[in-house]
């Protein structure tokens, strides 16, 4: 595989509360995305995943970790040197109705990252708009309207646009599908499918549904709790996802093809606070599988084929840690 274009190592992420207590929002994730590969990382609602990307794409400090770029660290960069690694990776928000401001025309709102670093005239502008609203299979004749009168769908294929008005390397959808129904989602992952082969774009995108992620991607990180528990192939999930957590969340998913007898064994207890992160492994609470030891020591992250790494103990004498 080539040269990883964008990496974490280690990134943890805390935040103060009011009351002085501390919320973890990521705890040393650690993740590589290669150039014109999709990255899926999913999980539940509250368990990093927005964090993880606006680290990413350095809307925030990690607390402790690294940031690398094509093998160059750029997590304290600030200033000019933060400027210049804008263009290179750029972000698709989840609320496409919010990422707009709403007195800003279609054509002005798609180019306005273009003002900060490209000198272009107003009718310069309107002539790459044109072209971005042509990539993102978006009519001509809506460079003049109000984002806010368009549909979901085309908000955030305007959001696709803009992100890609500076031709980024990197790609970071943050729940970019959640706010679209069904047929939508499908034609925006259809989208985003053609746009990475004509431009060789590294994608990484962020779902809580299984399915599209797996359907999308060509590597997927599971989450819980701030932390990653399994990394695999997305074609190798069905079978051979190891992780108690991951084969929960397989048995959630529903397919046209699944049997309508199919018995649903929903995992017992609750997500603990992101406040008060259980010592050990973080889902030994919820796990089937508890051993005394879950409870006390956190689990190594271990490679158990090439590409599938997994952070359980029931794994852990099966082969060696991960940077071993």
């Amino acid at each position: 595989m080539s040269e990883c274009i964008l990496e974490g190592r280690g990134l943890t992420r805390r935040y103060r509360r009011p009351d002085g207590r501390t919320l973890t929002a990521c705890h040393r994730v650690g993740l590589q995305l290669f150039p014109g590969e999709t990255l899926g990382v999913v999980g539940e609602s509250g368990c990093g995943k927005s964090t993880l990307v606006r680290m990413l794409a350095q809307l925030e400090r990690p607390d402790e970790g690294e940031l690398l770029f094509r093998g160059e660290e750029i997590t304290g960069l600030k200033g000019e040197a933060l400027r210049r690694y804008r263009p290179h990776v750029q972000m698709v928000f989840q609320d496409p109705a919010g990422a707009f401001f709403p007195r800003m025309r279609v054509w002005d709102a798609v180019t306005e990252p273009l003002r900060n670093f490209q000198p272009l005239s107003r009718a310069q502008r309107r002539e790459q708009a044109a072209r971005l609203l042509e990539r993102v299979e978006l009519p001509a004749d809506f460079l003049d309207r109000y984002p806010h009168s368009m549909s979901g769908g085309q908000r955030q294929r305007l959001g696709i646009a803009r992100a890609l008005a500076l031709e980024p390397e990197v790609l970071l959808c943050d729940e970019a599908t959640s706010a679209l129904d069904v047929s939508t989602q499908a034609q925006l992952v259809e989208l985003l499918v053609s746009l990475q082969k004509k431009q060789n774009l590294s994608i990484l995108f962020v779902c809580h549904d299984l399915a599209l992620v797996q359907s999308l991607s060509h590597r997927m990180i599971v989450m819980y709790l701030g932390t990653v528990v399994e990394s695999l192939p997305s074609a190798h999930l069905a079978a051979d996802a190891l992780h108690p957590y991951t084969r929960a969340l397989l048995e959630a998913v529903f397919s046209l093809h699944t049997p309508p007898d199919k018995a649903v064994a929903p995992l017992s207890g609750e997500v603990p606070s992101p406040i008060h992160r259980p010592r050990g492994c973080p889902f030994h609470t919820r796990c089937p599988h508890c051993m005394e030891h879950c409870a006390q020591e956190e689990p190594p992250t271990i490679s158990v084929a090439p590409g599938h790494t997994v952070a359980c103990h029931l794994y852990s004498g099966t082969s060696r840690s991960e940077g071993e």
